[in-house]
């Protein structure tokens, strides 16, 4: 089946003041612009995803295994059928990919060893295969330890400063911790500063279970045994952990790298586990000491209390060992017709805690039912001016590893050829749509979902998106996936989105039984995803000036200072606001205006050069770089967007205006007057980069 929008499609063509509003095109290009994106919307063929979706679950597939080597095989032979240069790029990086021995046994009042690994289920085929792992977090430390325990909520920096503030005494105890709040590596991070020797973790129900609704296999939600693996890594980098800054190449290719030393390395020294709310509950409901504050209360049916009492005691036991594991990167390339070095990039990893139905091999089934589709235009001479890659990156459970590794070899093209890197971790693991992006490509998304039918609706993806308001809203991006490297070290505007939904995230449930049931039945989402994304691609691809919303950067950046400002004003009542920001954003409210309205005029009359058009497209590229500062930030050097990072106390959460939200997290004021300057520095480079563009047209 391939579904169409030859309706849609047949009215765009019809109507001019429609072509007219595609950004970037010159009224020459409408009308085949708009032949190349019917006929890329009738090429996407919805049946593809499910079976590609089928074929890259078969196995459970983790990093560094002989079943993660088939998805690649699978992934290549796919790619090079559909017509694209496919390259596998090879790492040797350091991480573990097993659990090796792991226990958890209450000690007393009573003996009782806790499960570790999900049940079996009658109904889920998948759910006995021998090759599943015992749940287990990444970069555990390693050790044997018992102790009274300590519930610490979700272990968030707040609840261990909680913690402190009411007395409790944590040092020489085991930690027990909900999933949410925070990455999770932070949990085993801030109960390892507060002097505590283990760390349980565990889903309450209360954020994923009955409490939620039907628990799986009747139902989406975690069952008590359903457990969440991920990694640990809390390092002041992203990457493989022995080569911060540079790629972790071959062990045994001809270029050779200084890799640190293990020990050298901060990873977490404390053991930890995960588990489910099943297993948690023989311990939560054996506490006894005070009840906690109403706020981290569970979905478990008794009173949760902070401190286990003397009788209670636990044993945490992880023997742990991290290895070099060969992760490779597939990425495909079809090349564009006329600036081959200018590159939109599509990815999301392929390795998978279990089988990866939701998270990642949604997302790497979606992309590969695009690639065809772009395949069946290639083959016909329909080709992309720009290039479109699609990268397929490995390691990414463990430490997003696979993608930083290929964004640090090849840093110095991504930061002159890449036009943006759109991500889809997980891609198609629901029924709702949603995005997050950089300023300059949020109006790409929003566009283009105008263009694309909700599956087994008659309504657009805009409509049901949208809802009630005139316009959906987009999200900032944190962190947690492959986009980290291309935004917030390398400065390559970028996205992520895509359908999501309740799933059984990074469990031993996540696979084709659970997805056909829960995630999307009819198996139309990823088609649409694919149909969506495809648009967003081909008119970057396709533009004569790439079509970045550059007056959204100063619509964006006036209301982050203004939040900025209120921050500040949380650690200092009489600070007021940034002067030399201020004055830089007016500067750039002007240059980023004017641009608009010379590049509507230009692209109208037809009469800007093909000379003049290169050197606007080479300066556009060059626009988010001006966030970039060689000094990064003071939490890590690695993080060098001054526009945004991953919050650095959670992992998770987007920070805007990094810089400025560190000072306001650590209550210091006396680097603020080094803010204001670094930051208008950066929006005058930007206002002076757009004046330069505008003066080509």
């Amino acid at each position: 089946m391939k579904q169409t929008l030859l309706t849609l499609a047949a009215a765009s063509l019809l109507s001019f003041s429609a072509l007219a509003q595609q950004d970037g095109f010159s009224p020459s290009q409408l009308a085949s612009q708009k032949k190349f994106e019917a006929d890329y919307l009738k090429a996407v063929d919805y049946d593809r995803f499910k079976i590609h979706l089928s074929e890259l679950t078969k196995n459970p597939h983790i990093a560094g295994t002989p079943e993660n080597e088939l998805v690649k095989d699978y992934m290549v032979k796919i790619m090079g059928d559909a017509g694209m240069n496919v390259k596998v790029w090879p790492y040797d990086v350091y991480l573990p990919n097993h659990p090796g021995k792991s226990e958890l046994q209450i000690i007393s009042p009573v003996q009782l060893t806790l499960s570790q690994k999900e049940g079996a289920l009658p109904e889920d085929p998948f759910s006995n295969d021998p090759r599943l792992h015992l749940g287990f977090n990444a970069f555990s430390g390693s050790g044997d330890v018992t102790a009274e325990v300590v519930y610490v909520n979700y272990g968030t920096r707040e609840d261990f400063m909680k913690l402190a503030e009411m007395g409790v005494p944590l040092e020489g105890k085991i930690a027990v911790a909900r999933y949410g709040g925070n990455f999770r590596g932070y949990k085993a991070k801030y109960a390892e500063q507060y002097g505590m020797i283990g760390l349980v973790v565990y889903t309450d129900p209360k954020d994923s279970g009955f409490t939620r609704g039907e628990v799986y296999p009747k139902g989406p939600f975690f069952n008590e045994t359903t457990i969440q693996r991920g990694s640990m890594l809390t390092l002041d980098y992203t990457g493989d952990p022995l080569t911060p800054g540079k790629p972790a190449l071959p062990l045994d290719g001809p270029e050779k790298v200084d890799r640190l030393d293990p020990k050298d390395v901060p990873f977490h020294k404390i053991p930890v586990t995960p588990i489910g709310y099943g297993a948690a509950k023989e311990i939560l409901s054996r506490m006894t000491g005070s009840e906690v504050p109403e706020a981290w209360q569970g979905g478990l049916d008794f009173k949760y209390r902070i401190t286990g009492g003397e009788d209670l005691k636990v044993r945490v036991m992880v023997d742990q060992k991290p290895d070099f594991i060969r992760a490779n990167n597939v990425v495909g390339t079809f090349e564009g017709s006329e600036f081959p070095n200018e590159w939109i990039i599509l990815g999301s990893h392929y390795d998978a805690w279990s089988f990866g139905a939701t998270d990642p091999n949604s997302g790497t089934a979606m992309l590969l039912t695009l690639s065809e589709a772009l395949g069946e235009l290639y083959k016909n001479g329909q080709k992309p001016s720009r290039s479109i890659l699609i990268g397929h990156w490995d390691a990414e459970e463990q430490g997003v590893i696979g993608s930083t590794e290929w964004v640090e070899h090849l840093k110095k093209d991504l930061s002159a050829k890449a036009v943006s890197y759109m991500n889809f971790d997980a891609g198609v693991s629901g029924r709702n749509f949603g995005a997050s992006a950089a300023p300059t490509l949020k109006k790409l998304i929003i566009d283009a979902s105008k263009e694309v039918m909700y599956p087994d609706s008659a309504k657009t993806v805009f409509e049901i998106w949208a809802g009630k308001n005139p316009e959906p809203g987009i999200g900032n991006l944190g962190g947690g996936s492959d986009h980290i490297a291309f935004y917030m070290h390398v400065g390559v505007p970028s996205l992520s989105g895509g359908s999501g939904g309740p799933t059984a995230y990074h469990s031993n449930y996540d696979n084709f039984h659970y997805y056909s049931k829960f995630s999307d039945p009819s198996f139309k989402m990823g088609g649409a995803v694919a149909q969506l994304f495809g648009l967003v691609a081909i008119r970057q691809a396709n533009a004569a000036v790439i079509p970045y919303d550059v007056p959204r950067y100063s619509k964006d950046l006036k209301g982050h200072f203004e939040q900025a400002v209120k921050n500040v004003k949380t650690i200092d009542s009489n600070f007021i606001e940034f002067d030399q920001v201020n004055a830089a954003l007016a500067k750039l409210e002007a240059s980023s205006t004017a641009y608009q309205r010379r590049l509507e005029a230009g692209l109208s009359s037809g009469k800007v050069s093909a000379k003049k058009l290169q050197k606007i497209n080479t300066g556009l590229i060059g626009l988010e770089r001006s966030w970039i500062d060689p000094r990064g930030m003071y939490y890590g050097e690695w993080y060098k967007s001054l526009y945004v990072c991953n919050d650095p106390f959670s992992g998770y959460a987007s920070w805007i205006l990094p810089g400025i939200q560190y000072e306001v997290a650590i209550k210091r004021t006396e680097k603020l007057e080094e803010w204001d300057t670094r930051y208008s520095k950066a929006i005058l480079n930007l206002s002076k980069k757009i004046d330069k563009l505008s003066r080509l047209l």
